[in-house]
């Protein structure tokens, strides 16, 4: 028998354990990472880097922060599991809390993106048929093209994305997509009077951190409001500061019917997400119509409340919204310094990507693999476009020295 990894597994040794025992679902950056603090991670090797991809936004408050870490661990050494058959003494508070932070009646706790996403769409259903009088079964969902919400049969069914969708039928039936950032479509779409809900993410991450016009998310949700439509808004990768508001909605004054929330909902420490509703909506759900043995146990409670007070005393969507100004300027300078490679640059706060013009054998994983080299993580998506996405507590000598590392790396190609 092999032995187990130790702090002595080597770099290659790592990589091969992967490759022999686990899914071949990942391609992940030959990069073996030890420890994480703040805005650095640490390798099997003991190289430093920066983190531009923040665990796809999930450690929005650093790697390790000590006070969602210290939550984590005194509760564990506590209480870890009842289930919900019976009541324990952090579920309310946490519930009191995240309501009143995000100002809904009620909160559904769950505990990955994908299963909060779920909720949401079950929810809609349900008060599809309770409220708004839909016939049975035949309630329908509005998405956009090129969205990412997961990757759980029935979201999958809501992807137009071939490698999330071929061999995995048949699929789930009422999804309609729409055309992203097309009010036209939408309002289209929308006439459809079995429609329940209309589900968004406010910037599309996975795509490519794309950017709607401004007064688009105000649209739809007018529109929505106007055909009896809910408003989701899946904000568990643009949320919790990311883009320099609270919410991305925040920056057009959008209050979501429904708000789904994970990721950095627990710093990156624990599974942790949400769906925030009011009772009109949330009370659809009655007892044994849906839930999870880990929803709501007691250390994503008290993880969550620290990471969402991070966020609020050390004000991370502020410093967000601040450096990610200087972000996207110095992106676009480099833009302007190397034309024939950056094709584009866009985002909002410390959310921006990077688009890759490919060729002579150049493409965004090279470009990332050079970024490694250089002390910098960031990982492709779509093959020409790079995220970067640092750690919110990173600060403005950081991010300069950054920049200087992408701009070493570009001057490379």
């Amino acid at each position: 028998m092999e032995t187990l990894m130790n702090n002595n597994t080597t770099a290659q040794q790592a990589m091969d354990l992967e490759s022999k025992y686990g899914a071949h679902n990942y391609h992940p950056l030959p990069v073996v990472l030890q420890r994480g603090e703040g805005v650095y991670l640490w390798d099997v090797d003991g190289k430093q880097y920066f983190d531009f991809l923040s665990a796809y936004s999930a450690v929005n408050q650093g790697h390790c922060h000590p006070k969602i870490v210290a939550a984590l661990v005194e509760q564990a050494s506590k209480l870890t599991l009842t289930s919900r058959a019976f009541y324990n003494d952090c579920l309310g508070e946490y519930e009191k809390f995240v309501t009143a932070y995000f100002g809904f009646d009620k909160v559904l706790p769950m505990n990955t993106g994908a299963e909060g996403v779920e909720t949401a769409l079950k929810l809609a259903r349900k008060w599809a048929y309770e409220v708004k009088g839909v016939a049975e079964n035949e309630a329908k969902i509005v998405v956009c093209r090129n969205n990412f919400h997961g990757r759980t049969i029935s979201i999958v069914s809501a992807s137009n994305d071939p490698d999330a969708k071929k061999n995995f039928g048949p699929f789930t039936p009422g999804i309609i997509s729409v055309e992203y950032n097309n009010i036209e479509a939408l309002t289209a779409a929308l006439a459809d009077k079995t429609v329940a809900a209309f589900l968004i993410e406010p910037i599309q991450g996975e795509a490519g951190v794309v950017v709607p016009d401004q007064g688009y998310l105000k649209n739809c949700f007018d529109i929505c409001k106007k055909n009896n439509v809910l408003f989701i808004a899946d904000e568990i990768q643009s949320g919790l500061g990311r883009t320099g508001k609270r919410l991305a909605c925040d920056h057009e004054n959008v209050r979501p019917d429904i708000l789904i929330l994970g990721k950095a909902l627990s710093g990156g420490t624990y599974p942790v997400s949400a769906v925030l509703a009011d009772d009109h909506i949330m009370l659809c759900i009655q007892p044994g119509q849906h839930g999870s043995t880990y929803g709501g146990n007691p250390i994503a409670c008290k993880v969550s409340i620290a990471a969402l007070s991070v966020l609020r005393d050390e004000q991370l969507s502020e410093n967000s919204e601040r450096l990610g100004k200087l972000l996207l300027a110095q992106l676009k300078n480099l833009q302007a310094q190397f034309p024939e490679l950056v094709k584009l640059v866009r985002g909002k706060g410390l959310f921006c990507a990077m688009v890759i013009t490919q060729r002579n054998g150049n493409s965004a994983w090279e470009v990332c693999l050079e970024l490694a080299k250089n002390g910098l993580l960031a990982k492709p998506t779509h093959g020409d476009i790079i995220r970067f996405a640092p750690p919110l507590v990173i600060n403005e000598k950081q991010l300069i020295e950054c920049v200087a590392i992408i701009r070493k790396t570009l001057s490379v190609f």
